[in-house]
């Protein structure tokens, strides 16, 4: 149905006269006239009678007019949802679970005023989909991994630094470490079944294996965290990593333990990614809290891979967009 039809009608519906709906709407008359017969064909129905006091709603015309109206206002609310710092800022945070999830939560409770919409995609090739054909705004994903850059219409900027620890159940030979070292883990089996070849966290966790000599194994079924969980609680000899920031929980008698990695610590190198076109305020809002200081890229006795975006990096492809 043409809205601007549906418009003049309910300008001429209050008016009472086509001559007035006309210069409220700047107008001619007779493309107002023209437009409600338009709106009469579609419909099927005479809306207005003519009089000599003006234009008469019909039984027809008073049945529509409220329905007319609720299209006007329907319009207004989609028109208002897209304009610019009135949408939610759709944001990729990977597993609700995780670091980013917890990042974009610390950023709401900073900026309460924003919308988000929270979504979760699988990797970072489905991120950069998203991000250029708009489906999201943002995403947060190490960058960039092995063999592969990001399209020149993609930025990225470091956005935290998430130190990597090791999980392990109370039987375990290093269960009560306050701290080991990547060195002290070789021979160990460090069991993580979520690991999919191809994306960018087993590219970091090759990586990491290769840089300390440690096995990785990723065997077996992934049945999700919480049977990941159960199996880390009764052995002697499994034990994954984690996030520092990735929220757990487990029944108390699991006894499970979060020992932190030092000498160096693993970080996983995660980076906002965004579209350079996208014009969205609470996006630069968003890089603002990022770069305010809470989040640390550079702090020393840490580990990351060598292919991972650097803050150096980051200043010249934010110079270059």
């Amino acid at each position: 149905m043409d809205l601007d039809a549906v418009r003049t009608f309910v300008a001429a519906a209050d008016a009472g006269r086509f001559q007035d709906a006309a210069a409220d709407l700047s107008i001619t008359q007779q493309a107002v006239s023209k437009r409600i017969a338009t709106l009469e064909k579609i419909l099927g129905v005479r809306l207005f009678t003519r009089t000599a006091r003006g234009a008469q709603l019909t039984i027809d015309g008073q049945a529509f007019l409220p329905h007319a109206r609720d299209l006007l206002r329907a319009e207004e609310r989609a028109v208002a949802s897209v304009r610019p710092g009135r949408r939610a800022l759709r944001v990729d945070v990977i597993g609700r679970r995780l670091a980013p999830a917890a990042v974009l939560g610390d950023f709401h409770r900073a900026h309460p005023e924003v919308e988000l919409d929270v979504v979760t995609l699988f990797d970072a090739d489905a991120a950069v989909d998203a991000i250029r054909s708009g489906t999201i705004d943002a995403s947060f994903r190490a960058v960039t991994m092995p063999g592969r850059r990001l399209p020149d219409d993609v930025a990225a900027v470091p956005a935290f630094d998430e130190p990597v620890q090791l999980l392990t159940g109370p039987a375990h030979e290093l269960a009560a470490a306050r701290t080991v070292g990547p060195a002290e883990l070789a021979g160990h089996r460090i069991w993580m079944p979520g690991i999919v070849p191809g994306t960018e966290w087993a590219a970091y966790y090759d990586a990491l294996a290769a840089e300390f000599e440690l096995t990785i194994e990723i065997t077996g079924p992934d049945f999700g965290t919480e049977p990941l969980l159960d199996t880390i609680a009764d052995s002697r000899s499994l034990a994954t990593f984690v996030g520092e920031r990735t929220r757990l929980v487990w029944p108390a008698d699991h006894g499970l333990r979060r020992i932190a990695v030092h000498g160096p610590t693993p970080v996983y190198p995660h980076s906002l990614v965004w579209h350079r076109d996208n014009p969205h305020p609470a996006l630069a809002a968003l890089r603002a809290h990022l770069g305010s200081g809470w989040f640390d890229h550079s702090r020393t006795g840490t580990w990351t891979p060598a292919w991972a975006r650097r803050p150096d990096a980051d200043r010249a492809v934010t110079a270059a967009g």
